[in-house]
């Protein structure tokens, strides 16, 4: 019954923490409503989930995201310096990144971490889904970029949503 009506209990944390850092204030009538948001959004959303997402380490999640919020601020200074040299300097390429991670939810997340990070996209998976396809606006070292993937987003993703 419970699982029913909180199908998912820490999105709702979430979504609640962003409804008050959108509306930019945490009033008690906004907390609530927040707290509304929060509570619905995935009791509705609920068939849609494809599995149930269990977090294994936590404390892994949270070094995972202030890692990618620090890479985010880092990147997008980065990419201010390559844009403001000229599109000259720059070596773009596309890789193939080789998959560790088999859920959905954790390959899913891998390919949005690497979008939201300024100069990498991730533009495909493959059918197999061992591959995924990334473009680097610049890098002098493919394989290197693509052990940073690895070792900065993918292993701490295997840890949290597949060990």
């Amino acid at each position: 019954m419970i699982r029913r009506l909180l199908p998912h209990p820490l999105l709702i944390l979430i979504l609640t923490m962003v409804w008050a850092l959108l509306a930019n204030s945490f009033s008690f009538g906004n907390l609530v409503l927040g707290l509304l948001l929060g509570w619905t959004i995935p009791l509705f959303t609920a068939n849609f989930w494809p599995e149930r997402v269990n977090i294994r380490h936590p404390l892994t999640l949270l070094r995972f995201i202030a890692t990618v919020l620090m890479d985010i601020i880092l990147a997008n200074f980065i990419v201010a310096g390559l844009i403001l040299r000229g599109p000259k300097r720059l070596k773009p390429a596309f890789m193939r990144l080789p998959l560790d991670l088999q859920s959905d939810l954790a390959i899913s997340l891998l390919s949005n971490t690497i979008c939201l990070t300024p100069g990498t996209v991730s533009a495909e998976l493959s059918a197999d889904r061992r591959y995924l396809l990334v473009h680097a606006l610049n890098t002098d070292d493919a394989d290197a970029l693509l052990r940073t993937i690895k070792q900065r987003y993918e292993a701490p993703l295997k840890e949290v949503f597949e060990s």
